[in-house]
């Protein structure tokens, strides 16, 4: 028997609501994500003769794309989470269903097709079409004011009776609670990885959060820079020197962090980014991995200039392996998660080569020597900061050739 769950066989329908609600109100210990209090919710509500045979609900959440997510249970399969988008939100399914009106009222909204019922609601057509015999849309009221949703449906001959709806009204107040804990858990979580990277919010959750907490890592090291942007924004309103960083930047995250990348910190028009090293083994594999994201924000960058009608980006861009030190930086009560160090400041150091050389791109003697394409070697060079000259190498390939730097 699952630990903390009372003996079904020894409680009565009545009784075994009362369990799930003293659940529910303690938390729902045992329960780590919300998928788990879902499921438990659904079965438990189940086996105390509450025939729900479909339950959804909405929460809302602070993320630059998403609004929110869904999560859907039926009989048998595991619990679907989905997150809308802002571009979900805009049509009329998302924004015109039931769920959706009843967060805006805060009010109950219950169809009993069984009873004659219309099914005014695309949704509810379908739930029609697939059987079901009744719903009901209650609101999830968190202690900060929101209002999110939450539904349930059934296939029961006559549809949801009295003590049935008693039971669903009796659980949603504690849901809420603990739907608005791991809401705003997940919100934490949703802001710390825009903010500061994905890793570095992890660990900040983990409680790395003291000045000076910080570890030596092995990475590679991404460090970008716009050509032209002092004269650029001379000429640009702050609304068109935004929006402009915006598409030069926008170009870049996406293939860092879907190449394994993680980016730390936006620089003025610069953006540094790191490749966490686990060992020399994973260097080849990690270098291949972000040599692919240059081409790739190459090829943004390239499709942008040629359809944008506004001027022409350019970015420099230098790629180095080296120890970073990785943790808070900062003062007694504000401080920044990134990484520095001499590895960080030869790769600031080589960007600022790539405009003298004409290359958008140049990679360390470090780095190339793990690269498995060709690598043109262009000498060696020195560099202000750093002890000796340093040999540096470009790209010889890249998915969409980038305008020159010349």
């Amino acid at each position: 028997m699952e630990a903390g769950r009372p003996r079904w066989d020894k409680l009565g329908p009545m009784d075994l609501v009362d369990a799930l609600f003293n659940w529910l109100l303690e938390g729902a210990p045992g329960a780590t994500s919300s998928e788990q209090v879902v499921s438990r919710l659904c079965q438990d509500l189940n086996a105390a003769a509450v025939p729900v045979d479909r339950f959804a609900a909405f929460v809302r959440t602070l993320h630059p794309q998403i609004l929110g997510r869904s999560f859907i249970w039926s009989p048998g399969q595991p619990v679907q989470v989905e997150g809308l988008t802002l571009e979900m939100q805009r049509t009329a399914f998302a924004s015109h269903g039931p769920a959706a009106e009843v967060m805006r009222s805060g009010a109950e909204l219950r169809r009993c097709f069984a009873a004659g019922d219309a099914a005014d609601y695309k949704l509810l057509r379908d739930l029609v079409d697939a059987g079901f015999t009744d719903y009901i849309a209650m609101p999830l009221d968190f202690l900060s004011g929101e209002k999110h949703s939450v539904t349930f449906a059934t296939k029961c001959p006559g549809g949801f009776q009295p003590q049935h709806l008693a039971a669903l009204r009796r659980v949603r107040t504690p849901l809420a609670r603990v739907a608005e804990i791991l809401a705003l858990r997940r919100t934490a979580a949703n802001l710390l990885d825009t903010y500061v990277g994905r890793n570095a919010g992890a660990r900040i959750l983990a409680g790395r959060i003291l000045k000076g907490d910080i570890e030596t890592i092995r990475a590679i090291i991404w460090f970008s820079d716009l050509r032209g942007f002092t004269e650029m924004s001379a000429r640009m309103t702050p609304r068109q020197t935004i929006d402009t960083l915006n598409e030069l930047f926008e170009c870049q995250v996406l293939p860092i962090e879907e190449h394994g990348g993680e980016v730390l910190k936006f620089i003025g028009d610069g953006l540094l980014a790191i490749f966490p090293v686990a060992s020399d083994d994973d260097l080849p594999r990690l270098c291949t991995s972000a040599l692919d994201a240059v081409d790739e924000a190459f090829a943004a960058l390239a499709l942008r200039n040629d359809t944008a009608s506004t001027q022409r980006l350019r970015f420099g861009l230098a790629l180095h392996v080296g120890e970073v030190a990785y943790g808070n930086i900062g003062g007694a009560s504000r401080l920044d998660f990134t990484a520095i160090g001499p590895a960080v400041n030869l790769a600031a150091r080589l960007e600022g080569l790539t405009a003298k050389l004409g290359r958008p791109v140049i990679v360390s003697e470090e780095l190339a020597r793990f690269a498995s394409r060709p690598l043109q070697d262009l000498g060696s060079f020195e560099l202000k900061g750093v002890a000796g000259a340093q040999r540096v190498f470009a790209t010889t390939r890249m998915s969409t050739p980038p305008p020159s730097l010349t």
